[in-house]
């Protein structure tokens, strides 16, 4: 696919597998490029793979959200070579350890922390320029139904999500009178493995795959979306 002035360009975190592979696949075929970042260069390969048997071409990034340097010069590199970004995907997640509050190891809340919130954060700090550099600016996080009611032994996890919608609809208000739309998405029980480190004796095929909860992301990227600070179900 020929990147032009009209083609939208799309960064997803976690893009190696589950949420984010599927919506980095999905995005593709509407004719988004799209900006796969993750750890696991062997699965952005795979999913890389997938979006070019469907006939476009995506750019890879191995990178670690947790050190924030790296995160500044991303933001530099899709400034030079795009120099905009239009919508930014805010997946990649961590569940860290389910114990009670007075259990948790430092180092386990601390991680949970880092990739749930701060970051999403440094993802907003470094792409707002970008994302206003687009007619149609559009991000959005992946959440939880965590947040709906208190879970006990869920402790990092519950919080870092609470942290997180509290942090994506304060951007947005901060938004409100600028193109730039920022939502959160709660995808529900979906066959991923993080939700199987949480629920392993549930049976996955019970669940819906990655690729069924897509359209959401499709449409809170359209340009002609108005809702912004929003928590949408993916379902």
């Amino acid at each position: 696919m020929t990147i032009t002035a009209n083609t939208r360009i799309a960064l997803i975190t976690g893009a190696s597998k589950g949420i984010g592979a599927a919506v980095a696949k999905r995005f593709a075929l509407e004719n988004m490029h799209v900006i796969l970042t993750g750890r696991d260069m062997k699965g952005l390969v795979a999913t890389d793979d997938a979006i070019r048997a469907q006939g476009h071409a995506a750019t890879l990034v191995e990178i670690d959200l947790t050190d924030y340097e790296k995160v500044e010069m991303l933001a530099a590199q899709v400034a030079q070579r795009f120099g905009r970004l239009d919508v930014l995907i805010g997946n990649a997640g961590l569940l860290g350890e389910l114990s009670p509050l007075a259990h948790q190891a430092p180092a386990d809340w601390e991680k949970v922390m880092a990739i749930n919130v701060n970051a999403n954060w440094q993802l907003i700090r470094c792409f707002d320029a970008l994302l206003k550099a687009s007619n149609a600016p559009r991000a959005m996080f992946v959440t939880s139904g965590v947040t709906k009611r208190v879970h006990p032994y869920w402790g990092a996890y519950a919080t870092s999500k609470a942290a997180l919608e509290m942090m994506v609809q304060i951007y947005a208000a901060e938004n409100a009178k600028t193109p730039l739309k920022a939502n959160l998405i709660d995808p529900g029980a979906v066959r991923t493995r993080m939700r199987a480190s949480a629920f392993p004796g549930e049976d996955p095929m019970t669940l819906p795959a990655p690729e069924d909860i897509t359209d959401i992301f499709v449409t809170l990227a359209s340009p002609s979306l108005q809702e912004t600070g929003v928590k949408f179900n993916a379902r």
